[in-house]
């Protein structure tokens, strides 16, 4: 008797579609390759894998049922996230501001996968996302192994996402695109982190 509620391809495709929606994630991988290029795309949406590796492994570990009984620390983390993607919004809009410097300095090459690993890291409802599809996915007599390959499929989902983000966005035509247009679209990304960290600030855990 399968350990699987839903059919997994199902589950996979669900996952995927909620992954790949516009949010922090995304947009953030979006903006760095168009910007940085293909490599440094890929190691921002690696840090965003990791950091959703991590969350769904502390979910398996019965913390996202930890934190829908501590409100204070869903709250405390909601908090972290949102200033960190005020920042990012704030260096997105300097950037429109100043103009003109379409080849700035650029950070070290693993400050874009603590970025990506950040912006997950820093989101509460990722937890609770990994919390919630165990719990529509699985039987409750699931086994440890049955966890672990919703885990590895589910990660690995989430990877082919994000890269194909990275590699979407850092294809030539729409770095160009980037290139004429930055302060537009920087304009652009610094209003939607903006928007994303009012939409955490107004986020409330229900049970």
């Amino acid at each position: 008797m399968s350990e699987f509620l839903i059919p997994l391809p199902l589950i996979l495709l669900g996952w995927a579609i909620g992954g790949g929606s516009p949010g922090p994630a995304t947009l953030a991988i979006s903006s760095t390759s168009m910007e940085h290029g293909r490599r440094d795309g890929v190691l921002i949406a690696l840090g965003v894998v990791v950091g959703s590796a991590t969350w769904g492994l502390a979910a398996a570990l019965g913390f996202s049922a930890v934190m829908v009984a501590n409100a204070w620390a869903f709250d405390v983390l909601r908090y972290i996230g949102a200033t960190y993607l005020l920042f990012l919004a704030f260096k997105s809009l300097r950037s429109a501001w100043k103009g003109g410097a379409t080849h700035a300095v650029k950070a070290p090459r693993a400050g874009f996968f603590v970025k990506g690993l950040l912006l997950h890291l820093t989101n509460p409802k990722a937890v609770l996302g990994w919390g919630s599809i165990y719990a529509i996915a699985l039987t409750a007599d699931a086994g440890p192994v049955t966890v672990a390959e919703l885990f590895a499929a589910l990660i690995l989902t989430s990877a082919c996402v994000f890269i194909g983000y990275a590699i979407l966005f850092s294809a030539p035509p729409i770095a160009r695109g980037y290139l004429r247009l930055r302060r537009l679209f920087e304009v652009a990304f610094g209003l939607l982190f903006g928007a994303a960290s009012l939409k955490l600030l107004t986020t409330k855990l229900t049970p």
